[in-house]
């Protein structure tokens, strides 16, 4: 799981049958040296699914690859990230 910034929201015009209705937001992710200086994040953007309504500059838990689909289990989901929970308080 990654540490990530929210930045914006996506929309889209066509999308998997799997995928449809949910709600897409981009993340940038911090990495642990940005994190230890309090500094802005420094990765690169993803787009993240949001079940949990994250808004503009929250911190947020992001899980990706295998693990981010794994809170549909049995149901298959087309998902390179998927947002985990909304971070009050981060300390390195």
């Amino acid at each position: 799981m990654r540490i990530a910034e929210v930045i914006g929201t996506v929309t889209l015009s066509r999308c998997h049958s799997a995928v449809q209705g949910y709600r897409w937001i981009i993340g940038v992710p911090y990495s642990l040296k940005a994190l230890k200086a309090n500094a802005a994040p420094d990765g690169e953007d993803v787009v993240i699914l949001d079940e949990l309504g994250a808004g503009f500059g929250h911190k947020i838990g992001v899980s990706e690859g295998v693990e981010a689909s794994m809170p549909f289990h049995p149901n298959k989901k087309p998902l390179d990230a998927y947002c985990a929970c909304i971070l009050d308080n981060v300390t390195v």
